[in-house]
């Protein structure tokens, strides 16, 4: 089999988690100086390589060697544009970050992610404010050739990608579902316009519908994808905080718009602010952080 389909099928089989995936990965890279393009191995052989308990090697194997699994494996081969951490088009900012997916399903234009890049998360009940901030600093990081990251969920994700359109430039959706989900429902044409006309990326084949833990998950892509990312609002420990954490984990520059002290929505800033991230007032405030 070859291996990125061989890396294909483990992704697709659901009985392992995705620290087993990238276990794999870094097995691969430990026995062979180069990754070959062919690699045959029973699920036995595999399962014995993750190391999985005795319960979980029966599941994995029973599922891994299913005719479910390999019609799965045959309509994502023919039929869903995937790329594999051994492609040479896989982006090495996300391969040398926390957790890196070992594929990556994707529609639109895989040279994006060779862009420079901007992560913005916030608030998915974002106020007034975040709106303000994201009307006035896009443009001009926009006209600088920035592509903006963001997860599509409603709220500041929202804004952040329709800001990128409203200016003319280009942005990267990453989703926790898989590519033929729409979750919210409300961003259906938001994400086939971004399907069509940009990048949408996903971990999760086709079919995958959302669940809690996809969401954390898809964090670490979008931190691991760029090279600053921006909160505008955010509570106390919320999602978009453990975006920017993770974003510290892999060295990426931390940046946060301050906000009113008595405002619920931007405690999480300002309490980045206070940590060390950077405060953005201007667009300059941004345009700084990519001038190396």
């Amino acid at each position: 089999m070859k291996t990125r389909e061989l890396l294909l099928k483990l992704k697709l089989a659901k009985s392992i988690g995705i620290k087993s995936e990238y276990r794999f990965y870094r097995w691969l890279k430990s026995t062979y100086d180069v990754i070959p393009d062919e690699l045959n191995m029973t699920a036995e052989e595999i399962a014995e390589t993750l190391m999985l308990s005795k319960n979980k090697s029966k599941t994995f194997i029973n599922f891994y060697n299913s005719d479910k699994l390999n019609s799965e494996l045959d309509h994502h081969i023919n039929h869903v544009k995937w790329l594999t951490i051994i492609d040479d088009l896989y982006p090495e900012n996300l391969k040398e970050a926390y957790l890196p997916p070992i594929v990556l399903f994707y529609f639109g234009d895989l040279s994006l992610l060779e862009n420079k890049a901007l992560a913005i998360v916030g608030s998915r009940n974002n106020t007034e404010y975040s709106v303000e901030v994201i009307r006035r600093l896009m443009p001009d990081v926009i006209n600088n050739g920035i592509t903006i990251v963001s997860g599509l969920a409603k709220g500041v994700d929202r804004l952040a990608h329709l800001a990128a359109i409203a200016n003319h430039g280009k942005t990267i959706a990453v989703i926790g579902t898989g590519l033929d989900q729409y979750y919210p429902r409300e961003n259906e044409a938001l994400q086939r316009t971004i399907a069509k006309n940009h990048l949408l990326l996903s971990e999760y084949p086709v079919g995958c519908r959302p669940a809690r833990y996809h969401f954390p998950e898809r964090n670490r892509i979008i931190a691991g994808l760029v090279r600053s990312i921006l909160v505008t609002e955010a509570k106390y420990r919320s999602g978009s905080l453990i975006t920017a954490n993770l974003a510290l984990q892999n060295n990426r520059n931390v940046l946060a718009v301050p906000g009113r002290i008595d405002s619920e929505l931007s405690v999480g800033c300002n309490d980045l602010i206070q940590a060390g991230a950077k405060p953005v007032i201007t667009a300059k405030d941004i345009l700084e952080e990519y001038k190396y």
